[in-house]
């Protein structure tokens, strides 16, 4: 993995340009294609909390493009010790390790959308109508139509008997995914911004029985890429900014 020599920069707001391209990607997790080599990564992902809070332990960062269906993440995540094992869709998938993309379309701090998934490629998607902290409720039950993901693993997966290196992952969202408030989102012209966040949850794992088990008694930490300021990334407005460019 290619980590070394990002800058490690404050907690400010974070701001990235997503390229539009001609050719569907595609999505087998590798992030190899000539296209994702000509776009930028983020910044390197920050504790949730900001600069109060230890760098993280391991380096987590990712990219963003765009054409007339869908929109494309990538994510690349240093991880010595690969473990899933949730492996049905809608499950909590935030239990275990994971990433995690938070969409806003029209930016009002409503409507907006959730992707969560593992290093199994298992996933978990929700809309809510507005946050938790306003009464908001999840709707887990909807689903992303169309949705296409992967991930491809540098390591082996659920065996500690060795280092591994990490995951790397690709998702191609739909925009008729984006089918819920008020202004619908349709694919973005350029200039157009929408307010996203990602975020990525890691356990404290022991090795118990040959096994991993998350460790008794110790909190998960939070990883994003746009500094929230609080453990809470339902709270819209202090997420980052994606303009779409041509």
């Amino acid at each position: 993995m290619i980590l070394a020599g990002i800058s490690w920069s404050g907690d400010e707001r974070q701001s990235y340009d997503a390229k539009k391209i001609r050719k569907l990607l595609k999505i087998d997790g590798k992030i190899d294609e000539k296209e994702w080599r000509r776009v930028s990564w983020t910044q390197e992902f920050r504790d949730i909390e900001g600069g109060q809070r230890p760098k993280p332990r391991y380096a987590t960062r990712a990219k963003m493009m765009w054409d007339d269906e869908y929109l494309y993440v990538a994510a690349e995540l240093e991880e010595p010790d690969l473990w899933a094992s949730y492996d049905r869709h809608d499950m909590v998938i935030f239990h275990e390790n994971d990433f995690e993309v938070f969409l806003d379309p029209d930016g009002d701090g409503l409507h907006y959308f959730e992707f969560e998934m593992n290093a199994l490629n298992t996933g978990w998607d929700l809309y809510l109508a507005k946050p938790y902290k306003d009464g908001g409720k999840a709707e887990d039950d909807w689903e992303m139509p169309g949705l296409k993901t992967a991930v491809h693993l540098m390591g082996t997966l659920n065996d500690p008997r060795d280092r591994d290196r990490g995951w790397t992952l690709e998702m191609a969202i739909p925009w008729r995914a984006f089918d819920r408030g008020p202004r619908a989102a349709v694919p973005p012209k350029p200039g157009q911004q929408w307010r996203v966040n990602f975020s990525r949850v890691e356990w404290g794992l022991e090795v118990i029985g040959g096994k991993y088990r998350k460790k008794e008694n110790l909190k998960e930490d939070n990883w994003v890429w746009s500094v929230q300021g609080l453990i809470n990334m339902h709270v819209p407005e202090k997420w980052g900014q994606v303009r779409f460019v041509d």
